[in-house]
């Protein structure tokens, strides 16, 4: 359980990758190239969102697959790729695939759902089996199942010069142990520990229980161990949004302050009849950032974070608050820059 003295093991931070709709090239390379700052400055994981039908990373395995070729250490992690979008079998192949290209570094986050926006996009997505599409843990099963090894035909052998496979090619055998599942309900903590797979926490939980977000994702992180056969071993990242200031200027400063002031008041309380709760974002030095962490009930029960950085930032900015959380803040965490 971190507490001061106790040290933070894994580093990590998570990107939205955002471009310009008319000109997408320099958001890209901005991304990757963020993705190799992080390396240097010694981080041991980046995550990228997946944004369907925005101006964001709509195919983070990609993204990862050149960011594979481009770094040579860091951890290359999806928070979350939704499986609503994908065929199971299909995603296991790309999974796989940039997993032997980076070396045994990916770490896949999915989660289930019917897509954002199913009524507006299903005929373009499943135009013929749009109702009989499963989108329950069943789907995450064959994803897992496949990336394990488990037969996807009937045939394998010869068919006249060419060989084929039972199972999805090529095989990572250490994927599936890598492999995240983002959730943010006691169901799905329950889930993803008596299936095996690490756990993300966000910034956003439900409300189930209680109204203090905290509380709600200690219970979370303590469920799924509970259920999960490595116990108190078991992975859980914990992504909050997370601003440190230590060498930034008087016009980032201010920005990054509007910036929370705008996102705070929904942190109130739980939102919509789902009763979502959002945490507050931490702004300010390093040491009033920690300070605050090791109060934080969820925090106290990781050893390993991927924080958010801001949406709507400049690469210059980002560079400043990732600067700031190699050199300060994970410092201040008990944490030490690898590589």
């Amino acid at each position: 359980m971190p507490e001061p003295g106790v040290a933070l093991e894994k580093l990590g931070f998570l990107t939205i990758g955002l471009f310009d709709g008319q000109d997408p090239g320099p958001g890209h390379q901005d991304t990757l190239e963020a993705i190799e700052l992080g390396e240097r400055l010694g981080f041991d994981s980046v995550w990228l969102r997946c944004r369907h039908l925005q101006y964001g990373v709509s195919s983070p395995i990609a993204m990862l697959a050149a960011a594979s070729q481009r770094t040579s250490r860091i951890e290359l992690g999806t928070a979350v790729i939704p499986l609503g979008w994908e065929n199971p079998l299909r995603l296991a192949e790309d999974l796989a695939t940039v997993d032997v290209l980076s070396g045994g570094r990916l770490n896949p986050g999915f989660s289930v759902g019917p897509p954002m926006h199913w009524d507006d996009v299903r005929e373009a997505l499943y135009p013929d089996t749009a109702d009989l599409e499963d989108f329950s843990y069943t789907r995450v099963a064959r994803l897992l199942g496949f990336v394990a090894g488990a037969p996807a035909s009937t045939f394998a052998g010869a068919d006249g010069f060419e060989q084929f496979s039972p199972r999805v090619q090529p095989h990572s055998p250490g994927l599936r142990s890598r492999m995240w599942y983002g959730g943010a309900s006691l169901a799905s903590a329950r889930w993803a520990g008596e299936n095996g797979v690490n756990f993300l926490t966000s910034s956003v939980v439900r409300a189930e229980e209680a109204d203090d977000f905290a509380a709600i994702q200690q219970s979370h992180i303590r469920a799924f161990r509970s259920a999960h056969p490595a116990g108190a071993a078991a992975r859980v990242s914990q992504g909050l949004v997370v601003i440190p200031t230590d060498s930034a200027s008087a016009a980032q400063r201010a920005k990054y302050e509007a910036y929370v002031a705008a996102r705070t008041p929904r942190t109130a309380a739980p939102v919509g009849p789902a009763r979502m709760l959002f945490a507050r974002d931490l702004i300010g030095p390093s040491e009033e950032i920690a300070a605050a962490l090791y109060r934080h009930a969820g925090f106290r029960e990781v050893t390993e974070v991927a924080f958010a950085l801001p949406f709507t930032f400049s690469r210059e900015d980002y560079a400043q608050i990732l600067s700031d959380m190699a050199a300060k803040l994970g410092p201040a965490l008990g944490w030490a820059p690898k590589g």
